[in-house]
């Protein structure tokens, strides 16, 4: 009430709500002014930082800096003497942790992080240099390998005989009394494609001192030695110290690790591997990975079982029994008899669809067929498989008679390769290519690589086997390693004509120490070094390295500085080097190991 009149006036909410109302939108106008002004100022700044940057990459295309990895320097102290045959994943120390069953024990059974050993394995005393090949095939120094068990058990065998300071070879054999020469004679008369370059591959299942291996090289054929680990005869350390591929293995419970459909011939002389036991588990190893068309070769018990029973003690019975045992399980798996003369049978590995249709379709036939989830390349860890794995028709194109031959199949891209993601003809090519280039500026680098100073090469991280087949002319034998972790490409390898294996580089590789010349890495470290560290591979390198052998590390710069830190802790000498087109991001780095001794030694 003003002056006894009513007057209006708005409410006390009513009011907030309006002097609130104009402050917003006050302020929105004010705030889009700013931002206004605050975006068109920030869009300059960007378009001069992009200006800038641009006209610096091309007045100037360097790359942006990574400060490289630095390590404290290292050394490394001597193992003690008696880890001169050390093999860590094969450890005859460690065998009472394992099971006697199918001989498991002598699987690879690696020690854990905590208890590996980092210490430098030494030569044994009065070590030497190896022989050079190809006279190394006949003889070696006995202190390199001084086992004198295998010599007085096999020396009426001729496996070996000790003259002086060195064993000499005189290539017989438990099954080839006549030598080594003579028995692949007859077996050439009963497998005409080893003559001719069909047979290119083969794998020699418990292989003595590999003179089988050996004496097939100059045939052209390029055989891979396989024994366990024990603790006296150390076949594959003699294999390899003749100059002959080898690797520790064993048919037990575990696939080998190879991929399927890999080797043109299997071969097993007296071997001891019991073929007929455990539902013929072994023999379906055997099958897998041998390519179809392929060759499986036994001499031995229970072949020739009519006139040889005597001096098997044994009788006619039973091995007749053995030998009929054996014919049926082989005809299960699609095997099918080819030729046999006197002690020596060959079969051969059908690439007939219709027979692994016929054990498909049969429910109650054993072995059966492996079902679509089983993955035939499938073989680091991998149990052995009770079942027939069938080959696909990519698999059966790349069978003999099928694949082409030796020396041609080198330089054809296999069909296989199309299962690898993004793997072509043209891809393989230039794979090629660029790997001639490379070892040809590897050998500017090191003189030796191409003559009799390095025979046993390994390419740790393979693809196609480029590196091999670029020294394929020269006096080596590669073993190509595809990791287990990276793509498969190791069917590719063997379908070219080259021999390899899967390994897993945080472990330690299957063989004796001092048993390769050259080893050859190509980032492997880029690649492998989120799961794997760096000193244990190293250390690994060193223990399968000969003394005086070489290492070529193409590797990024980044881990060039900390690789030579511990090279030298390992008593390495080491060169840094430009790659074949000077790239700044990467660099070559040759080593070679320096013969020593232990210093509780004599020598």
């Amino acid at each position: 009430m003003k002056n006894g009149k009513q007057t209006s006036q708005p409410e006390k909410g009513s009011s907030k709500i309006l002097s609130l109302t104009v402050l917003f939108i006050a302020f929105c106008g004010f705030s889009f002014y700013l931002g206004g002004i605050f975006c068109s100022e920030r869009h300059k700044i960007e378009a001069k930082d992009v200006t800038s940057t641009t006209t610096k990459a091309v007045a100037s295309p360097k790359e942006p800096t990574v400060s490289p990895l630095q390590i404290k320097s290292v050394s490394f102290p001597e193992c003690g003497s008696e880890f001169q045959d050390y093999t860590p994943c094969t450890d005859p120390k460690r065998w009472k942790k394992y099971g006697v069953h199918r001989l498991s024990f002598l699987e690879r059974h690696c020690p854990p992080i905590y208890e590996r050993n980092e210490c430098l394995i030494p030569p044994p005393d009065g070590y030497k240099p190896p022989i050079r090949w190809p006279k190394s095939r006949d003889q070696c120094w006995y202190r390199n390998v001084p086992y004198d068990w295998i010599n007085k058990q096999k020396s009426n065998q001729h496996w070996l005989k000790k003259e002086g300071d060195k064993f000499y070879f005189p290539g017989g054999g438990t099954m080839f009394p006549r030598g080594v020469s003579h028995y692949v004679d007859l077996m050439l008369d009963l497998i005409p494609g080893m003559k001719d370059g069909t047979v290119r591959t083969a794998i020699d299942t418990g292989c003595g001192v590999a003179s089988w291996g050996g004496d097939l090289l100059d045939r052209g054929i390029l055989s891979l030695s396989l024994a366990p680990r024990d603790n006296h005869e150390a076949q594959v350390q003699f294999a390899l110290e003749r100059g002959i591929p080898a690797i520790l293995g064993i048919i037990s419970t575990q696939r080998l690790p190879f991929p399927s459909n890999a080797f043109d011939m299997a071969h097993c002389s007296r071997c001891l591997i019991p073929w007929t036991e455990f539902g013929g588990i072994y023999l379906l190893e055997i099958h897998r990975i041998v390519r179809p068309g392929g060759f499986w070769i036994l001499s031995g018990p229970p072949v020739n079982y009519n006139r040889r029973w005597k001096g098997w003690n044994t009788t006619m019975e039973e091995q007749k029994s053995d030998y009929d045992k054996l014919q049926s399980l082989l005809t299960s798996m699609c095997f099918k008899k080819y030729s046999q003369k006197d002690d020596i049978a060959v079969w051969q590995k059908l690439s007939d669809k219709s027979c692994y249709d016929k054990i498909a379709k049969n429910m109650e036939a054993y072995p059966p067929k492996c079902d679509d989830s089983i993955e035939p390349d499938s073989a680091w860890y991998t149990p052995l498989r009770p079942c027939v794995v069938a080959p696909t028709p990519k698999v059966k194109n790349s069978g003999l008679g099928s694949i082409p031959k030796w020396p041609e199949r080198l330089n054809v891209a296999p069909e296989r390769i199309s299962d690898v993601h993004g793997g072509s003809a043209a891809g393989l090519k230039h794979d090629d290519g660029k790997w001639k280039n490379r070892v040809k500026h590897y050998k500017k680098l090191l003189p030796a690589l191409g003559t009799d100073k390095i025979r046993n090469v390994m390419d740790m991280n393979t693809v196609y086997g480029g590196f091999a087949a670029a020294l394929i002319k020269d006096p080596i034998w590669v073993m190509n390693v595809v990791s287990s972790y990276s793509a498969n490409t190791l069917p590719v390898v063997f379908d070219r004509g080259l021999i390899g294996t899967y390994h897993d580089w945080c472990e330690a590789f299957s063989t004796y120490p001092r048993t390769y010349d050259l080893l050859h890495l190509d980032s492997l470290f880029t690649f492998e070094s989120q799961r794997c560290e760096m000193k244990h591979v190293l250390l690994e390198m060193d223990r399968i390295l000969r003394p005086s052998g070489y290492v070529i590390v193409r590797e990024s710069s980044y881990f060039m500085d900390a690789i030579t830190t511990m090279a030298k802790g390992m008593r390495w000498s080491c060169r840094k080097e430009e790659t074949e087109y000077a790239v700044k991001s990467e660099k070559v780095l040759v080593c070679q190991k320096k013969l020593w001794f232990s210093s509780n030694q004599t020598s």
